[in-house]
């Protein structure tokens, strides 16, 4: 069984992409139990012909006992100018998650969306104590995304010539794009651009959900699609390469935190943290992102 806390547009998404290709029974958690089973009655009507899963709404916990996954999207309000806004209340309520998944099911393998990401990945792997590399943060894959589609947008290329692209770090101001891997139909992108290019850029994707914000509100289609595919990799038993934030014990350098790093994911959640090489550029800036993480960290006081 999936299992979703956080019935609303991010959630609901996700799972509406689980049913709609049928891969497991679905569960809607949810604080207001009304709207859960809203959601999850509306999806329900799609479940296709030939699936033979199903979709439940519940504000209980003990309902997910027997869960494979478990999707965290819940939020305890709107944040405006930077995702760690409620961060105490954040980090307050993913501790609370945490002591009903270890009562429930203590087993499934944990994907945290809620923001802010990487201080919400790290103390949820403390307070649950499941392995770290069960608790998988997915948010740096999304930023990837848009990193792509900048390259795309600024070259008038495809998607399908850019390889290599990647964002690790933060996933918030100081998130950092790997330029110096990425290639386009075979050149590399540095060579394609210069310092003031390159800058203009990381702004752009650092922003990309503050100029989202101004047109329709919150997002939810693109870290859906990012959070299905993590979904129907551990389901279907495959492969996928993404950066996502996991609780570093000396990768990159760095202990007692969690960022977006390279990983293969396969069923049973991370399997390898992934070395790459990086400038010198980036490897400042991700050490500055680290610290960043480590800040907030140390400043929850709850």
């Amino acid at each position: 069984m999936i299992s979703i806390i956080g019935s609303g547009r991010v959630g609901a998404s996700i799972a509406f992409l689980c049913v709609l290709n049928a891969l497991d029974d679905v569960l809607l958690l949810n604080r207001t139990k009304d709207k859960a089973i809203g959601e999850s009655l509306d999806i329900a009507s799609a479940i296709p012909n030939t699936s033979k899963f199903s979709i439940w709404g519940t504000d209980d916990y003990s309902k997910l006992t027997g869960s494979s996954i478990v999707i965290i999207t819940a939020s305890t309000g709107v944040y405006l100018k930077d995702r760690t806004e409620n961060m105490d209340l954040q980090v307050n309520m993913i501790k609370t998650i945490a002591e009903k998944i270890k009562q429930y099911c203590p087993n499934a393998i944990i994907l945290l969306i809620s923001n802010p990401l990487d201080v919400l990945t790290y103390f949820f792997q403390k307070e649950s104590g499941l392995d770290r590399f069960k608790v998988i943060g997915i948010a740096s894959s999304l930023d990837t995304s848009r990193f792509r589609y900048f390259i795309s947008k600024k070259f008038n290329i495809t998607n399908s010539t850019i390889s290599n692209a990647l964002v690790l770090g933060e996933h918030g101001d100081s998130l950092v794009p790997i330029f110096s891997n990425v290639t386009v139909n075979g050149t590399t992108l540095l060579s394609m651009m210069n310092n003031a290019d390159r800058d203009s850029m990381i702004f752009d994707i650092q922003n990309y959900w503050k100029k989202l914000r101004i047109y329709k509100g919150r997002s939810q289609f693109g870290i859906a699609k990012n959070a299905y595919d993590v979904i129907n990799t551990i389901i279907n038993s495959k492969e996928l390469l993404i950066p996502a934030s996991v609780v570093l014990e000396g990768e990159y350098g760095e202990n007692n935190l969690a960022m977006g790093v390279p990983v293969k994911i396969n069923r049973h959640g991370i399997s390898e943290i992934q070395k790459i090489n990086i400038n010198d550029f980036e490897s400042t800036q991700l050490k500055n992102s680290s610290n960043k993480i480590r800040n907030d960290i140390n400043s929850i006081q709850i």
